[in-house]
C-alpha cells in the first residue's frame, strides 16, 4: 500500500511539473535583498547570452523567499530561493510537508555587514559591545536590570561621538538580521561581560535578554530593502544604517562606513576573515523543476561559473567576495546534489 501511495505521489508531482513546463518558460527567483543584485546581474547576462528568457528575480527577504520556495512543486511556485543565511531545519520540514523533498543548496560567495552613516557626518569606530549597549532593551545598572537609558553614542562608549542613537536595522524577515543579532548583538553582550552578569540575574533567560532590542524609537526595523534604509538616512542625517557591503560600495558617494573592531570592511578583509561581521550567501534550487523549467540548471551553472562568480568576474566587481571553494558549488550544481 505504501508503494502505491508513493507511486501516486510521484505521478502527481510529475503531472504538476508537466503543467509548469507548459505554463511558463522563465525561471522564477525570490528571496534575499542582499543576493538580489547578484542574481539580477546573472539573470541579465543569462537572458542575453544563453538562449533562454531572462529569469524573473524578486526580493522580499531570505525568510520570505524560502517560504515561497517551500510552498510546493509546480507552475505557481518559485524555482530558486536566494538567502543570506543557511536554510533552517524548520524550513526544510515545511518544504517536505509541501512536497519539496529534493533541495539543492549552493553557497556561492561571501558578503559583509557594514555600518554606514551620512557621508557628511561623524566618523565611527565601533565594537560589537557598543551596539549591544546602545540597542539592548534592558541593561544592568547598579546590579539591577533596567530599561536602556542610553540616548547618545558617547554614553555607551566615551570615544564615540556625542550623537543621538538612531539605528536603522534590518527587520526580522531578512537574513541580514539573523547575522546582525548573532555576530553583533549577541557577541557584544558576551564581549561586554553582560551575558555573564545577566545569567546571575535572570538565569536561562540571559541569551534572550541579550538579543531583545529596545522599542523606544532608537532602533528602527526596516522591512524593505537597503534602498529604504538609505532613504531613512537621507531624511535623518544622524542615523546609522546596517547594509550589505556591496550596497554600501555602490553608494559610497552618499555614505561613510564605520570600522568594526578596528577593521574596515572590504572584499580583502572579508576574504581573509579579518573583518568580524561577514556571512556566506546561498541560493536553493528545486530539483523537481530541473528539466521542466527551461534554463533552470543552466542559470544555476552560470551563476557559479568562474567567469561570473570567480575573482575578477562581474559579481566580484559588484562587491561579492568569491568563495575560495567555488569548485565545490560547481560540482553541487552539476551533480544536482541535494541536502540530506
Amino acid at each position: 500500500m505504501s508503494c502505491i501511495r508513493q507511486t501516486a505521489s510521484i505521478l502527481a508531482i510529475l503531472a504538476v511539473s508537466a503543467g509548469a513546463a507548459a505554463a511558463r518558460d522563465q525561471v522564477q527567483v525570490a528571496g534575499s535583498s542582499t543576493v538580489l543584485p547578484y542574481a539580477t546581474i546573472v539573470a541579465e547576462i543569462f537572458g542575453e547570452s544563453a538562449g533562454f528568457p531572462t529569469p524573473v528575480v524578486e526580493s522580499g527577504g531570505s525568510s520570505a523567499g524560502l517560504k515561497k520556495f517551500c510552498e510546493g512543486v509546480g507552475e505557481n511556485t518559485v524555482d530558486i530561493a536566494n538567502a543570506s543565511r543557511r536554510i533552517k531545519d524548520s524550513e526544510i520540514e515545511a518544504c517536505r510537508a509541501a512536497g519539496v523533498t529534493d533541495i539543492i543548496e549552493v553557497q556561492f560567495g561571501y558578503d559583509g555587514i557594514v555600518f554606514a552613516s551620512d557621508i557628511g557626518g561623524n566618523a565611527f569606530a565601533f565594537t560589537p559591545a557598543d551596539w549591544y549597549k546602545a540597542l539592548a532593551a534592558q541593561v544592568i545598572v547598579d546590579g539591577k536590570l533596567v530599561a536602556n537609558p542610553a540616548t547618545s553614542w558617547d554614553q555607551v562608549n566615551p570615544e564615540l561621538p556625542a550623537q543621538p542613537i538612531m539605528a536603522f536595522i534590518p527587520g526580522t524577515k531578512h537574513g541580514t538580521r539573523e547575522v546582525f543579532d548573532l555576530n553583533v548583538i549577541e557577541r557584544g553582550c558576551k564581549d561586554s561581560g553582560a551575558e555573564e552578569a545577566l545569567a546571575a540575574l535572570v538565569g536561562d533567560d540571559a541569551a534572550k535578554t541579550c538579543t531583545t532590542l529596545r522599542t523606544d524609537g532608537r532602533a528602527v526595523e526596516i522591512d524593505g530593502d537597503y534602498t529604504e534604509t538609505l532613504s531613512r538616512i537621507d531624511s535623518n542625517k544622524e542615523g546609522i544604517g546596517v547594509f550589505g557591503l556591496s550596497f554600501y560600495e555602490n553608494n559610497a558617494s552618499k555614505l561613510q562606513v564605520a570600522t568594526m573592531n578596528g577593521v574596515s570592511p572590504s572584499t580583502e578583509t572579508i576574504a581573509s576573515g579579518e573583518y568580524p561581521v561577514s556571512r556566506p550567501l546561498f541560493f536553493y534550487v528545486k530539483k523537481a523543476h530541473i528539466g521542466v523549467i527551461p534554463g533552470l540548471k543552466e542559470y544555476a551553472e552560470l551563476f557559479v561559473s568562474d567567469e561570473i562568480a570567480g575573482a575578477g568576474g562581474p559579481l566580484a566587481e559588484y562587491g561579492l567576495v568569491p568563495d575560495p571553494e567555488l569548485a565545490k558549488a560547481q560540482a553541487v550544481v552539476a551533480d544536482e546534489t541535494t541536502l540530506d
